[in-house]
């Protein structure tokens, strides 16, 4: 069975159209301010942020912290997975 994950907040469904049809606590216009968004890269071991590097080992790990090279300016947003 294949998991969709957020790429905001790397909660796990097990359909896009469930992912999509709740609001996302992490979403960058705030929380609970829109809809999740699919991830659309690839289950891994270990997941990168795009802005600094910084790996994790789980989606939700990642995008749970603020990231020092924002493109908002440091620790204005979230990190983000690279695909």
């Amino acid at each position: 069975m294949a998991n969709y994950n957020c790429e905001y907040c790397g909660t796990k469904y097990s359909s896009v159209s469930s992912l999509t049809s709740g609001s996302c606590m992490r979403h960058p216009n705030g929380s609970h301010k829109g809809k999740h968004k699919l991830y659309e890269g690839s289950e891994k071991s270990q997941y990168v942020c795009k802005h600094c590097g910084t790996k994790y080992s789980s989606l939700s790990s990642l995008t749970s912290g603020s990231c020092m090279r924002h493109p908002n300016g440091s620790h204005k947003g979230k990190h983000a997975p690279a695909l």
